[in-house]
């Protein structure tokens, strides 16, 4: 499938979460973006460099910043179960506004059109680095990288669109 560009509907899917009691529960991304400003933003993997030490927290950092400018939700997503989303979340006490779900079987990354196939690394299938900005379901930013760069997807990048 080709990923998923600009004026695009973002399909919808299942993604997972811990509640505050640590119990799985699951979410559809249509039901968050519906009628709202959203940006999601996909990561190779929970815990690993540049993802921990980069792309998670400029968002973090610059919350504040996009929700003055209309976005309504910012939502982090992995290939990862929803417990180690859960402790990655845990590991960023300063966030107030990132969501961080799980798509734990990479389906919804694949029905974007952005998953990574990192099998000879040992990683298996995994999501591609990317930031989109959604209105109202439909893409208008997708600033999507090349494996292994983070130049195009930083929280930055989506200020300056916006």
């Amino acid at each position: 499938m080709a990923p998923i560009a600009v004026g695009d509907v973002i399909p919808d899917g299942v993604l997972s979460y811990l509640d505050e009691n640590n119990k799985p529960q699951t979410v559809s991304i249509h039901s968050i973006a519906a009628g709202k400003k959203v940006i999601i933003f996909g990561v190779p993997g929970a815990f690993t460099p540049t993802c921990s030490l980069k792309h998670v927290p400029g968002f973090i950092e610059r919350a504040e910043e996009l929700k003055g400018k209309g976005v309504d939700e910012i939502i982090c997503v992995s290939v990862n179960d929803p417990y180690v989303m859960g402790a990655w979340a845990k590991s960023f006490p300063e966030n107030k506004h990132v969501k961080f779900l799980a798509d734990g079987s990479a389906k919804y990354n694949q029905a974007l059109g952005l998953e990574l196939d990192l099998t000879e690394k040992g990683l298996g299938t995994r999501s591609r680095r990317y930031a989109l900005l959604v209105d109202d379901l439909k893409v208008k930013v997708a600033n999507v990288e090349n494996a292994g760069e983070f130049t195009v997807s930083s929280a930055e990048d989506i200020i300056k669109a916006l």
